[in-house]
């Protein structure tokens, strides 16, 4: 079986907000870049997705030079890098084409952030009949604030509201999610082991 690893939005916008020092997985890169090595040393297809807002003023504006991958992960030459507009990396962009002409079946997701655009990837994937691997250690997300916290509250007083739903928590509950139903879960050291 041919197989992809989809590398989404591990991108400076993320570094740039002040929600980043509360990552859950600040060596996020290191985890992604053990997956890029055996992905290319397996043969199997790298693709990297970024995600952009156009005209929101905001890191993820083209147009502020934030929509870029971390500056220490470098593609190689032949391996794309998509710009996605929505959460999942396949609406707006080729990516079910590219791995359809490809003859991808199965394909690994990683990347920023676990409960939002790596998830709804991997849940998209798994509804086009990819076979899904979904490498939590290899994904990063931060703190949730309650649906009644303050739109522009700080990131003191999102770690102070006892309602915030802890990064721990995103995690455990996107493994509960889409374990069985949507995707395998495994590790950066499963995935090296083959």
């Amino acid at each position: 079986m041919t197989e992809a690893l989809i590398v989404i939005d591990v991108q400076e916008s993320f570094r740039a907000r002040p929600l980043w020092e509360t990552v859950d997985n600040p060596d996020i890169a290191a985890d992604v870049q053990r997956l890029v090595d055996h992905a290319r040393v397996t043969g199997k297809i790298v693709i990297w997705v970024l995600h952009s807002e156009p005209g929101s003023g905001g890191t993820f504006d083209p147009a502020n030079g934030f929509v870029r991958l971390f500056d220490e992960l470098v593609p190689a030459a032949g391996e794309p890098i998509l710009t996605k507009t929505v959460h999942n990396a396949f609406t707006t962009t080729d990516l079910h084409h590219r791995l359809t002409v490809a003859g991808v079946r199965g394909v690994t997701v990683c990347g920023l952030r676990t409960e939002q655009c790596v998830e709804t990837t991997a849940r998209v994937a798994s509804d086009l009949g990819y076979d899904v691997t979904f490498v939590t250690d290899a994904t990063a997300t931060f703190p949730i604030p309650h649906r009644d916290a303050p739109e522009e509250q700080s990131v003191a007083e999102l770690l102070a509201d006892p309602r915030t739903l802890s990064a721990a928590d995103v995690v455990t509950r996107t493994e509960y999610a889409l374990a069985g139903r949507f995707a395998t879960i495994r590790t950066v050291a499963d995935v090296e082991k083959g």
